[in-house]
């Protein structure tokens, strides 16, 4: 059974950063693609940043692209995004997905995620 799991969220002011993790067990995270979304207070979810399986393709979301960095370690079968210059309109829960499509690309559309984690809260502060 895969398992998806996310930490490193907390409560940050505006202009900190926060680095966010994701564990994955139960499937070859090498070869397993992986993305970001985040959910805000009465909105829908949307697409924060992708990752192919080894890390040398990634894509992010246009109003994020400076701020945030996807990455991976695939030793520690991690994947993180790397939060700076954070805004008040960041404050969402983040969740990771885990795909089993194929590895090498990316994907940024939800349905195309197969495991997801239960998601992490950051609330930023103005």
């Amino acid at each position: 059974q895969v398992q998806v799991v996310e930490s490193g969220g907390g409560l940050v002011q505006a202009g900190g950063s926060l680095r966010l993790s994701c564990a994955v067990s139960g499937r070859a995270f090498r070869s397993t693609a992986m993305g970001w979304f985040r959910q805000a207070p009465g909105k829908e979810r949307e697409f924060v940043a992708a990752i192919n399986w080894s890390g040398a393709t990634t894509y992010y979301a246009d109003s994020l692209k400076g701020r945030f960095t996807i990455s991976r370690d695939n030793a520690e079968r991690r994947m993180y995004l790397q939060m700076n210059s954070l805004k008040p309109e960041d404050t969402a829960v983040y969740y990771c997905a885990a795909t089993r499509g194929y590895g090498a690309i990316i994907y940024s559309k939800g349905y195309e995620y197969n495991y997801w984690g239960q998601g992490t809260h950051v609330t930023v502060s103005s």
